[in-house]
C-alpha cells in the first residue's frame, strides 16, 4: 500500500510556470485526504507558492503535503498555519560564476540562440542554477513549440556535462535546464523526503512527464519507485483519480 505521492510539477500538475487548474487543486484534496503528497521540481520557492500552495482548495490537509523546490535542494512543511523552511543546501559564489560561465560557452558553442526570448534566461535559485531557453517569462505557445523532443537540449546538456564535471545537468519543464550539486536530482531529493517523512521509498510512487533517459524525473525511476509517465495535467487527473479509488 502506497503512503506518499510524488508528482513533478510543469507538465505534469500545471503548464509550464502556471498556477494548479482548479480541477488539479481538487483533485489534490481529495488525494490527501488518503495519502501524503509531495511535489518535487526545479522552481524556487515563489514559483511553488504561486502554482500549488496558494491554488489548494480550503479543504485540503495542507499538513500532509510536502513542497520540495529546486529538485528537492529545499523543503517547505505546512506548521503552525504557515508554510515553513525545514532545510535549504546553497551554492557558494564561486561556484554560481563558473555555472554562468559555462552556460554562455555553451550557448555559443552549440549555436541555439533563439530569434525571440521573453525575460531573463538563467536564474540563481540559491541551491539550483535555471537556463530558461526563451527566458523566465516566454509565453506557453512558445515554450511547447521550442523543444518538444528535448533534442536541443540534450546537445547543450551534453556540452554542459564537458564543461561542468562534478555538477548534476538536467532537463526539465519545456525549455529549461537545471544546475545543481553533484549528486542532487530527484533520487536525492526524494531519499531527503524519506528521511524527513520517515516514509520508506517502497511506500513511495513519483507521477512525471519526463521520465527518461535524461529527463529530470528519471532519477526516480533509477531510485526504483513504481513510477508513472504522464503525457500532460489531464493525463495526471485521470492517474490521481485512479490512485485515489485504489487508496479509498
Amino acid at each position: 500500500m502506497k503512503q506518499l505521492v510524488a508528482f513533478d510539477l510543469d507538465g505534469t500538475l500545471a503548464e509550464s510556470k502556471q498556477p494548479l487548474g482548479e480541477p488539479m487543486g481538487e483533485a489534490l484534496a481529495d488525494l490527501l485526504d488518503v495519502a501524503h503528497v509531495a511535489v518535487i521540481s526545479g522552481g524556487d520557492w515563489p514559483q511553488f507558492d504561486k502554482q500549488v500552495a496558494s491554488r489548494l482548495p480550503e479543504r485540503a490537509d495542507r499538513t500532509k503535503l510536502w513542497l520540495m523546490p529546486t529538485t528537492g535542494t529545499k523543503l517547505y512543511t505546512y506548521q503552525d498555519g504557515q508554510w515553513t523552511p525545514v532545510y535549504a543546501e546553497l551554492f557558494d559564489d564561486a561556484t554560481k560564476a563558473k555555472i554562468l560561465e559555462a552556460f554562455d560557452a555553451s550557448l555559443e558553442a552549440t549555436g541555439f540562440v533563439p530569434e525571440q526570448t521573453w525575460g531573463e534566461r538563467i536564474e540563481d535559485r540559491g541551491s539550483q542554477i535555471t537556463f530558461s531557453a526563451l527566458g523566465q517569462q516566454a509565453p506557453i505557445d512558445a515554450k511547447e513549440h521550442w523543444d518538444p523532443k528535448f533534442e536541443k537540449r540534450k546537445v547543450i546538456q551534453a556540452d554542459l556535462k564537458q564543461r561542468l564535471p562534478g555538477l548534476s545537468i538536467n532537463m526539465g519543464g519545456a525549455t529549461s535546464i537545471d544546475i545543481t550539486r553533484e549528486g542532487v536530482d530527484k533520487a536525492y531529493g526524494l531519499k531527503k523526503l524519506r528521511d524527513a517523512s520517515g516514509i520508506p521509498l517502497d511506500a513511495m510512487m513519483f507521477i512525471g512527464d519526463a521520465i527518461f533517459p535524461g529527463g529530470n524525473d528519471y532519477p526516480a525511476k533509477e531510485l526504483g519507485l513504481d513510477t508513472v509517465r504522464v503525457r500532460d495535467p489531464e493525463e495526471t487527473l485521470a492517474v490521481i483519480a485512479g490512485i485515489v479509488a485504489c487508496l479509498k
